[in-house]
């Protein structure tokens, strides 16, 4: 980044910013006849603003020659291209990300004169450590072999972890092999592991997925405790409720996915989260959502429902090994949706087994007859090729149907994925397509596990959107299981509670919601 006098800066801040895309994954030059080089009007007059070599898989777009005219976006028959105009204010002060990574000398370099070229020369002197707890947890037993206390032990340095241990409830799991454990062991694991390790940067990414209420609670105060006057903690975070309790400082990120992305200046808990609801930087006078998120527990798809049918299940139990589960009688109807609310461990997983049929209760007692469609907590993408051709399998009839393009498809913004192999695709995407498939079937029953999970805020609030539209449009029950306080209250017409000891004994009790 050079330095620049006031009249050189004033005279960059006047041209405005524009940034080309061209989606690798989408552009196909060979068969498109090259719509966009043909009609784009720079190319007409003899410059080349759009290249295309005869080896080349993809097309070149010059955004100094580019003129934001869009046609080649318009014309481009695969949405491979996305030119975006920003800000002139953004000018000065932009970083991309495009093909290899940089060598630390050169991006050393990149930041001379700023606070970010003392920050790089100590992490590559060593003199600045950074431990990080990645997004993705369910990959770790990819790359770490061993148990619990092993790799604990392995990386521990602090001399706290017995504490962190306790804090994250793992004294019970030291001597699982880390491919056993479910998908919040293995986020307890993670964070434990990231605070075990002496570090003067502690990074959390998405610290809250998979774990209950309890544990958000109690790994957001883990999270705290390693602050002090020579470290640093940086939280990533998409639970509104986690944010406010844990965090100092919030910078909120905004822009197009997979295009370009700004980050705010830091602000206090309550602005930010303000900010970011409201969609406006008062600050910066920069708006960047046309509409606000709002929350409002009693909002209600055409209220005026005729609730027709209704089912009753019995009082039950099923006992697991040493666990024993207590499911009080209770009932459901059409366009209702109920939300099961307990810690992990607590049989919410067990109930809906048994009201599919796919588990049988100690009992022999009558369930009601009923069609299932299941979303379970884990996705694992196996599908072999891209998702319009996984959608035609799975739902031929309902992804194609209008009413369901509308209610479900578009606010997931399915069209963006379409042509994207399902193995590449992220976890908030893979979470996306699986809530289509889910609902894409014809039940009478949905049983949908933890829909926020790898969500943003804004994609948790159209998500909840999507299924409340869904379940009153096609009069069907869903039970969600879902941890994130504000979606749950959102969602919930009814609450199955789950109390007792998790693992060990626990009684499900239905509550109305007033």
């Amino acid at each position: 980044m050079s330095r620049k006098g006031p009249l050189q800066k004033s005279k960059e801040s006047d041209k405005p910013l524009r940034i080309a895309i061209v989606e690798k994954d989408r552009c196909k030059p060979k068969n498109c006849g090259l719509l966009c080089k043909r009609s784009c009007p720079v190319v007409k007059m003899g410059k080349q603003c759009i290249v295309v070599e005869a080896s080349s898989t993809i097309a070149e777009i010059s955004e100094v020659l580019c003129i934001g005219c869009g046609i080649c976006v318009k014309k481009c028959p695969y949405d491979a291209i996305k030119i975006i105009n920003l800000p002139s204010n953004l000018a000065n002060e932009t970083t991309h990300r495009y093909s290899a990574p940089p060598d630390w000398t050169s991006l050393i370099e990149y930041f001379r004169g700023s606070e970010l070229q003392n920050y790089f020369k100590k992490i590559v002197e060593d003199n600045l450590i950074a431990a990080v707890k990645p997004q993705y947890v369910d990959q770790i037993p990819r790359v770490a072999k061993g148990t619990v206390e092993s790799l604990l032990s392995r990386k521990s340095d602090r001399g706290n972890r017995e504490q962190v241990q306790h804090e994250m409830e793992l004294n019970g799991l030291l001597q699982r092999q880390i491919d056993q454990l479910s998908g919040g062991e293995l986020q307890r694991f993670a964070i434990a592991l990231c605070c075990v390790q002496k570090a003067e940067v502690y990074m959390f990414d998405e610290p809250s997925s998979y774990l209950d209420v309890k544990q958000r609670l109690r790994a957001a105060s883990l999270i705290r405790d390693m602050i002090s006057s020579t470290t640093y903690v940086i939280v990533v975070e998409h639970d509104l409720a986690v944010l406010d309790y844990l965090s100092d400082f919030i910078c909120c990120l905004y822009g197009v996915p997979g295009v370009y992305g700004v980050v705010t200046l830091p602000s206090g808990v309550r602005e930010g989260i303000n900010m970011f609801l409201d969609g406006f930087i008062r600050t910066e006078n920069m708006r960047f959502r046309d509409d606000k998120l709002c929350f409002k527990v009693s909002e209600q798809i055409d209220e005026v429902v005729k609730r027709t049918g209704n089912f009753k299940y019995p009082s039950m139990s099923k006992t697991l090994g040493s666990f024993k589960l207590t499911v009080e009688a209770g009932d459901f109807s059409d366009s209702e949706i109920i939300v099961m609310l307990g810690e992990n461990g607590t049989g919410k997983t067990t109930m809906i087994r048994m009201l599919a049929g796919s588990l049988k209760p100690d009992e022999d007692v009558e369930m009601p007859a009923m069609t299932v469609s299941y979303k379970p907590q884990k996705i694992s993408p196996k599908y072999e090729n891209i998702v319009r051709h996984m959608l035609h399998d799975k739902i031929p009839n309902m992804y194609t149907h209008p009413q369901f393009k509308s209610d479900v498809m578009n606010p997931l913004m399915m069209d963006q994925l379409m042509d994207r192999e399902v193995q590449t695709l992220s976890g908030g995407e893979l979470q996306r397509v699986a809530l289509v498939l889910c609902l894409g079937k014809t039940a009478s029953v949905y049983l949908i596990d933890e829909p926020s999970a790898y969500l943003d805020s804004e994609q948790r609030l159209h998500a909840a959107k999507v299924i409340k539209r869904f379940i009153m449009h096609a009069k069907k029950t869903a039970f969600v299981v879902e941890h994130d306080f504000i979606m749950a209250t959102y969602l919930a017409d009814r609450v199955i509670v789950f109390d007792g000891e998790p693992s060990v004994e626990t009684t499900a009790r239905t509550f109305v919601i007033f």
